[in-house]
């Protein structure tokens, strides 16, 4: 067996997300695309990635900003097109980076043919049938079929009305666990099987190295749709925090989550990749990640057998307190459970769905409960910047060191805190109106990324014009006034992760060393050649025998300072 096989890439990979909208920006409209990517993926050699993840650019009337996607197998103008997709393939394969692409498979966009059709028939068709129409309850069918709610706020149905386009019978309801303008897909349908299918096929086919499966937890609902009766969560804690809720083991599973039946689909594409890499041996091996609010652990792991998803999102590590406590079990929990069937852990602390772990962990909370709150808004309590900073400095220089594999999100190599002063009126995201104008929603983290501080829109672009509005404060933090500079944010990300791949961090073993209650320590690498101490407390600390190589933060007169990771080499 050669080494590609004993050490897969996907198994100890640094990935990073790009949000196309938000990252750069080619023909100055505002918007992020796909030549804008293509122009910019050297950062990405530079900072030291193994590969890119593109949330997606499919055709899409973008309620949901491409989330609701029309048609799976072609871009939207917006982004580019095909070609620009096969160019951006063909450049990032050049510098030695994977490309994995965003897969939408629990619902459709309302505009997509489907959908349309399914309107345009009656009750009982098999058009209809691809999705979840209901008959509504109460003695005139008026009300809901069940009680759930969506995710965004409100009902999770829609009744169809003689006023919706194309629609010739009135009466019945169609569930969406988002946005109305998103319609569940119904799994149990062979023609949704097999269009899925052929998608994963059509995208190999032209060189992408994998997929991340949106709301992977949630393609198979309960038989008979039963009600719910609680506030609808994608992770299962209660609305008033995870300390006050019972615990994992009895609370019961939400009928619209994490259904056995999903493993199934995902054996079915495992399949699909692994014949695909074998009719191409030459290329890399393609993978899935699933994208899977999911607790307990030992639930998660279910996700990435060896005949399922080779990655799942570590969503309890991106939410635990910051504490040590509660990092280490995380942590302990995570390795143990994903250990018993051979997978890799994922980690991950910032995504385009949560706030900027820069800000969330400047939140007064950060310490008790790591959820935070979805979207900041200007009237809401501010985090605080130099704390929040300090604090994500150290848990990323913590994250880097775990074993196994990693996500970075667009922006938090340069330290980019949440628009938290975003004015309400620019704001897009369908969460926004739908929660009642309660929920500031999650454009805060999805603004466009600063390339040179004196240029129009900090080098998105060369026109000024942004789809969100950039903060004042993203020009002292762009590229270009960080790189080369010494103890900035960027160049620890770059130092990071030149030492991780040196010391082949993401394949060795976590082994932990004594220390005071609030430290984290342990030995990391493939050989264990690098001891990390993190300081989750609040005062300093002294620090063990070795050489510092790399600190979080300042760290001086031999003490580690609270909130800051060092990783050092072991003395002689």
């Amino acid at each position: 067996m050669n080494m590609v096989e004993e050490h897969p890439w996907w198994r100890d990979a640094v990935i990073y997300q790009i949000y196309p909208r938000s990252w750069a920006d080619g023909n100055g409209d505002g918007v992020g695309d796909l030549p804008g990517i293509t122009a910019r993926l050297p950062h990405l050699v530079e900072l030291g990635v193994d590969a890119l993840w593109l949330s997606p650019f499919y055709v899409s009337p973008q309620r949901d900003a491409g989330y609701d996607v029309a048609d799976y197998r072609n871009v939207d103008p917006l982004f580019g097109d095909v070609a620009a997709a096969d160019a951006l393939l063909e450049r990032a394969h050049d510098l030695g980076l994977k490309v994995m692409v965003d897969l939408v498979p629990n619902h459709t966009s309302s505009d997509h043919p489907w959908f349309q059709e399914a309107l345009a028939s009656p009750p009982g068709s098999d058009a209809r049938a691809r999705y979840l129409f209901r008959p509504g309850s109460g003695p005139t069918g008026d009300l809901p079929p069940n009680d759930w709610m969506s995710v965004f706020g409100g009902p999770a149905w829609t009744q169809v009305t003689p006023g919706d386009a194309a629609a010739s019978v009135a009466g019945q309801w169609y569930l969406h666990l988002f946005d109305s303008s998103q319609p569940d897909l119904d799994w149990t349908h062979p023609q949704v099987r097999s269009e899925f299918e052929d998608i994963l096929r059509f995208w190999l086919d032209r060189g992408v190295d994998g997929f991340r499966v949106d709301v992977a937890h949630g393609l198979v609902k309960a038989p008979g749709l039963p009600d719910w009766g609680r506030e609808q969560k994608m992770l299962q804690v209660d609305a008033e925090g995870a300390a006050a809720a019972p615990p994992v083991a009895e609370r019961p599973r939400p009928p619209m989550w994490d259904q056995d039946g999903v493993h199934d689909i995902y054996r079915s594409w495992r399949q699909i990749l692994t014949q695909h890499h074998r009719e191409r041996p030459s290329a890399t091996e393609p993978i899935l990640c699933a994208e899977a609010w999911v607790d307990p652990p030992e639930r998660l792991a279910a996700y990435v057998r060896p005949d399922e998803m080779h990655q799942a999102f570590n969503f309890s590590y991106l939410q635990a307190a910051w504490n040590a406590t509660d990092q280490r079990q995380v942590i302990e929990q995570s390795l143990r459970w994903c250990a018993s069937v051979n997978a890799p852990t994922t980690w991950v602390l910032s995504n385009h769905d949560v706030v900027r772990h820069a800000s969330r962990l400047g939140l007064p909370t950060a310490r008790q409960d790591g959820r935070g709150p979805v979207g900041i808004g200007a009237h809401d309590p501010q985090p605080d910047a130099d704390l929040g900073l300090q604090r994500a400095r150290a848990a990323t220089a913590l994250l880097l060191a775990l074993p196994g594999s990693a996500y970075l999100y667009q922006g938090e190599e340069l330290g980019l805190p949440e628009h938290s002063t975003l004015a309400d009126s620019a704001r897009q995201d369908p969460t926004w109106p739908r929660s009642g104008f309660t929920e500031a929603g999650r454009d805060g983290c999805r603004v466009p990324m600063p390339w040179e501080a004196a240029s129009p829109a900090y080098g998105f672009n060369d026109t000024g014009r942004t789809w969100l509005p950039q903060p004042p404060t993203y020009g002292a933090l762009a590229v270009d006034q960080q790189r080369g500079v010494a103890g900035s944010t960027y160049e620890m990300y770059r130092t990071l992760l030149q030492l991780r791949r040196e010391h082949r961090v993401g394949r060795g073993q976590l082994v932990w060393e004594e220390s005071p209650a609030e430290v984290l320590m342990f030995r990391a690498g493939l050989e264990g050649t690098m001891r990390v101490v993190a300081n989750l407390g609040q005062s300093p600390v002294p620090l063990p025998p070795g050489r510092v190589v790399v600190s979080s933060g300042p760290c001086d007169d031999g003490y580690l300072p609270a909130d800051t990771t060092v990783w050092m080499s072991l003395p002689d």
